[in-house]
Order: C-alpha cells, then structure tokens, then sequence
C-alpha cells in the first residue's frame, strides 16, 4: 500500500495543479490504483510570501502553513510536500508543527545543482526577489561549494510573478524569464534552476544556452519515491521512475546527464 502525501498548496493554485499533473505524468501505473493518493490544501489564502518579506506589511505564513499541515496529518498525510520555494522560509514553523517529515525542495534542488555544476561555479537562481533576500538557498550552495548568483533585474522578476499570479503565464512574463535567464548565463552561470512554482508554467521560455533544472521536479520524484516505499519492505510495487520532464531545449546536457 502507498503512502499519503500531503501537499500545502494554493501558493499559487495553478502551480498546485502543476504539481499534481507532473506526479500523474511521472508515475507508470496499469490502473488508478497505481497511482499516488495524495491530500491537498489548494489555500490561495495563505498570507504572501511577498509581502511579508519584501514589501514587510504582511502577516506571517508560518502559522497558517503550520495549521495546514496539522490539518493535512490529521488526514492521513504520511508525508508533506510544498510547490513554493519562497514558502521554504516557513519551513521551520511546519516542521515544528508536525511530526512527518517535510520534503524539501530546496534540499532536493541544491543537491540537484551540485550534480549539475563543477566545484566553485556559479548556479543561477531564477526565483523571486524574496528568495535572494532570505538568503534561501545560499547557504546549502556553499556548503556543496557552489555559489547563488541572482538575475540583475529583480523588479522585472516580480512583475512577471505577479502578472503570472494576475493574468496566467503571458508572453510579456515568458520575455522576462529568457532575459533574466540570458544574463545570468553572461555572468557564467550555465546551470541555473527554476526556483519560483509560477516560472514553472513557463520553463520553455528559459534561455536555450543554460542547464536548466526545475525545483519543482526535484519534489516530483522526492514524492513518487516516498509513496512508492513501503517504511517496513523498502520499495513497494514498481519501481518509481523519474519524472517525464518537458523538453525544453535541444541542449542535449541536461537530457544526458539525467
């Protein structure tokens, strides 16, 4: 028998349906049986990630984050997973909360990066402006000896989140996501990862001459992987295998190094 994942969603709700999509896509079932049972909180409620860090007028998401994942144990919820980067700042008030673990994307992400990227390189971080400013996953890169380098204009990043949130994935907002791509692989940054649920909707749109991960697929597999293993037996049923990851690119790196 699988177990439960509990997903803390809603941040926002198109990335949420994304996620579930890419866990649908990423598992080989026979039946419906086969595929991973999940319980997902879609709150677009939560407080903004945004404007509790950047803007510093918002209220705090950690403890609504918390009480959905107390809600999402109570549930059933074996394990918990969030399709938000930016949200990982709260991850201590939701581990605090619960006794299941928390599968981390940004973890998962940075150790991705490593597999990707030579000692000492830079790895280009395409996220909000709150991600650079919490520092999110800076630390973790230089602990594997790499170092976070952040596109130069973060005010046209923003714009683009929160045109993506407004209005849906637009060509204005895929403009901005290959610039910022584009100058970040000018500073030397060839490997760079999606660190931002909403460019998930426009991964395409990244810069064709970068390595180019999504965060978001890192927590795709971590989940398949976790629901797939019996906590007694080791892995139950079949084999997890990975994600069936969009091809963005003719950049033959990425595919073969997967």
């Amino acid at each position: 028998m699988m177990r439960r994942v509990g997903i803390l969603g809603g941040m926002g709700p198109q990335a949420t349906i994304l996620i579930m999509q890419k866990i649908l896509d990423a598992t080989r079932v026979r039946d419906d049986a086969d595929h991973i049972p999940l319980i997902v909180d879609q709150n677009p409620q939560v407080p903004s990630r945004i404007r509790h860090l950047i803007d510093g007028t918002g209220a705090d998401p950690g403890p609504v984050l918390a009480d959905m994942a107390r809600r999402l144990v109570a549930a059933g919820a074996e394990a918990l997973a969030m399709p938000c980067n930016t949200a990982h700042h709260y991850a201590p008030a939701i581990r605090a909360a619960v006794d299941v673990p928390l599968l981390n994307m940004v973890d998962l992400a940075v150790a991705r990066a490593a597999a990707l990227a030579g000692p000492g390189s830079p790895v280009g971080i395409l996220a909000s402006p709150a991600v650079r400013k919490v520092g999110l996953f800076d630390a973790a890169l230089s602990q594997r000896g790499l170092r976070a380098v952040y596109a130069p204009d973060e005010a046209a990043m923003l714009a683009a989140i929160r045109q993506i949130k407004a209005d849906g994935p637009r060509p204005e907002a895929r403009r901005a996501l290959r610039a910022a791509s584009a100058a970040l692989a000018a500073q030397g940054a060839t490997v760079q990862m999606i660190a931002c649920t909403e460019f998930s909707l426009i991964a395409e749109a990244v810069d064709k001459t970068a390595a180019t991960f999504d965060s978001m697929d890192c927590i795709v597999q971590a989940i398949v992987t976790f629901a797939r293993k019996s906590p007694n037996k080791g892995a139950n049923g079949h084999r997890a295998p990975a994600p069936k990851l969009a091809k963005r690119r003719s950049n033959p790196t990425m595919e073969e190094r997967r």
